[in-house]
């Protein structure tokens, strides 16, 4: 199969209703839709395979030039075409779960023709259960209906419609001023209450009035700068990928997006990974959204309270769900052949210590905006922090899930040391009972011992593992949680061996150079270069911080998207897309940058900082 009848990942725009998320392509072509959740089997997934993926696509039948755009400060996508005869929108939204009063399992797509005629074509291919359903097509009075044995779907079309060999196609012609509606009623969907351009109307006033506003004053907004609309962007992104009735954020709205082409590094990401709870409650709080990261908190929290600590998992389903089997589908071709297709992760049985420092770091930052925990959350907390007391001389699979075998990971190592420490601080601040001196001598413990076994003086940096030749860019982290102060030879080392041996175009970071148990590679992890500028700006190196956040904007797509990885050189994204992880990383980046050039915070400062301020700003 041709590597041209592949959308590049970077020209997606995504759009969702709180539940579930649809990728669309430049063509106007919905791609990816998984239903009624984002973890759910797919109705659309063309980016995983062409031929059996199934897609739903209104494009015009003659040569044209696209262009996406989102309405400002919303997640309504819009489609521009333009043909030698005229020009013509495709404009697709659903509207946002339990947020207005509109039907939210519906989504919709109109059709303005701003000058014209404009001929389009409809190409209706939905292909369910990853493409593995039996499917049968027939005409109803609104219009299609698509079903299988468990499942079906109601295409409502103002044109006539042709269903040939398990697909639909129809042409409409739309003259200038003229608009034209199609609804894709999806399982459970009930009929319209009000006509589509008032859900249109609804939800783009939803978006509106939630996206992060202020009056853009020089000092008044913690992201003020150059950054500031991407740092917009990147909430709403976070908003679509979260659950609106669980309160937990995906990763991802996609699985399988190859991290290198052709390659088997290949993962389901529609999950919820407890590692992403510290980063996470902090960008949203810094944002303004503090009813999603009390929900956020919520959700992990109760997740804590009914799990043991050792029973914990690195990542569950948006709804708490434990069994994550990982699957292959080896009847899909894979992005740009990329296999295998999985759905699943096995990650979630891996052993990753790093988890429970996260977690407390979650915790710190949530009381620090005056969220309190009752008893039961309490000794949850202290629950947690006795266990790291047992097995942080245990080794585990680390931060980046590796599959090469579980090693003494120094970031594990440090965030059991941040575990201790954020709960000492937390018991001590606001009187909750704990052991104190024994934390307190663990705490000291773990510290001695990274720093005798994780600091390689030969290299003059923190390795990736005891004994390793491996250098990783979570060492960049080690004083942004508070672990060392900024000024210490070792972090300074550590952060100019990572920029010489893991950094790419100036801002590029790959996660680490060692060997991780599976064959080929991958492109620059997008996080990570969001660290470096952390790093670099809290360490006093302001103007080259923000030298490199423009740098790194560079790589964002026109829409604010951007994907896991970027292949430098290339700027091809990789991986799924778009990631939370990397707009964590822009919208916290974009906080530190405010923070250390003096603009004002709506909270308490950046996690971390309390335990050693930044260097002052050098020349």
């Amino acid at each position: 199969m041709s590597d041209v009848t592949y959308t590049p990942i970077e020209e997606y725009g995504f759009i969702g209703n709180l539940e579930t998320c649809a990728l669309i392509g430049p063509n106007a072509s919905i791609d990816w839709f998984p239903f009624p959740h984002l973890e759910s089997e797919s109705i659309f997934a063309a980016i995983l395979d062409p031929e059996r993926g199934g897609r739903f696509c209104i494009s015009p039948g003659e040569p044209f030039e696209a262009s996406h755009q989102y309405r400002e400060r919303t997640n309504v996508l819009e489609t521009t075409f333009r043909t030698s005869n005229g020009t013509a929108t495709v404009t697709d939204f659903m509207p946002p779960a339990g947020q207005i009063d509109q039907p939210k399992q519906v989504l919709y797509r109109k059709v303005t023709c701003r000058e014209g005629p404009v001929d389009l074509d409809l190409e209706f291919e939905p292909r369910f259960d990853y493409g593995r359903a039996e499917m049968t097509f027939s005409s109803t009075e609104a219009g299609i209906c698509a079903e299988s044995e468990k499942t079906q779907v109601l295409l409502e079309a103002p044109i006539d419609l042709t269903i040939l060999d398990n697909r639909v196609t129809g042409r409409i012609s739309v003259e200038p001023g003229e608009s034209e509606w199609f609804l894709l009623r999806c399982p459970g969907a009930e009929d319209a209450a009000t006509d589509p351009s008032t859900a249109l109307a609804a939800t783009t006033d939803y978006w509106t009035n939630w996206a992060h506003n202020c009056d853009r004053v020089e000092g008044d907004c913690a992201f003020g700068g150059s950054w500031h609309e991407l740092a917009v962007r990147s909430g709403l992104v976070l908003k679509l990928l979260t659950h609106v009735d669980a309160g937990a954020i995906a990763a991802a709205p996609t699985t399988s997006l190859p991290e290198g082409i052709g390659g088997v590094r290949n993962w389901d990401y529609r999950f919820n990974w407890l590692r992403d709870a510290g980063f996470t409650v902090q960008a949203l709080s810094n944002l303004g959204h503090s009813a999603e990261a009390n929900e956020y908190f919520d959700w992990f929290m109760s997740v804590c309270q009914i799990d043991d600590p050792k029973e914990l998992q690195p990542l569950y389903g948006l709804h708490g769900d434990v069994d994550l089997t990982e699957q292959e589908l080896d009847h899909l071709a894979g992005y740009r052949n990329s296999q295998p297709v999985r759905i699943g992760n096995a990650a979630a049985d891996q052993r990753q210590l790093d988890i429970y420092g996260e977690l407390l770091l979650a915790v710190d930052e949530m009381l620090q905006y005056d969220r309190s925990l009752d008893d039961d959350e309490w000794d949850a907390v202290r629950s947690i922090v006795e266990y790291v007391q047992d097995v942080w001389t245990n080794s585990d699979a680390g931060i980046w899930e590796v599959r090469g075998g579980n090693k003494h990971f120094v970031y594990s190592k440090v965030l059991c040391w941040v575990a201790l420490d954020r709960g000492i601080d937390i018991a001590t601040r606001y009187g909750y009972d704990a052991p104190l001196d024994d934390w307190h001598d663990t705490r000291a413990t773990i510290k001695e011992d990274v720093l005798e076994n994780g600091y390689d003086d030969s290299v003059g940096a923190f390795m990736q593992a005891y004994g390793s030749n491996a250098i990783d860019a979570t060492g960049l982290l080690l004083p942004i949680v508070g672990f060392l102060p900024f000024d210490d030879d070792r972090v300074q080392n550590t952060i100019a061996v990572i920029d010489d041996r893991l950094v790419e175009d100036d801002v590029l970071v790959q996660r680490y150079d060692g060997d991780d148990g599976l064959p080929g590679g991958e492109g620059a992890f997008v996080l990570c270069s969001c660290w470096l500028i952390d790093a670099l700006s809290l360490s006093g190196r302001v103007d080259d911080a923000c030298d490199r956040f423009k740098r790194l904007m560079e790589y964002v797509n026109p829409l604010g998207l951007i994907a896991e990885e970027v292949a430098a050189g290339t700027e091809t994204y990789l991986g799924n897309y778009p990631q939370a992880f990397s707009h964590i990383g822009i919208i916290n980046s974009a906080l530190y940058l405010g923070y250390v050039q003096g603009y004002g915070l709506p909270g308490p400062p950046p996690m971390g900082i309390r335990l050693g301020e930044p260097i002052e700003n050098k020349p």
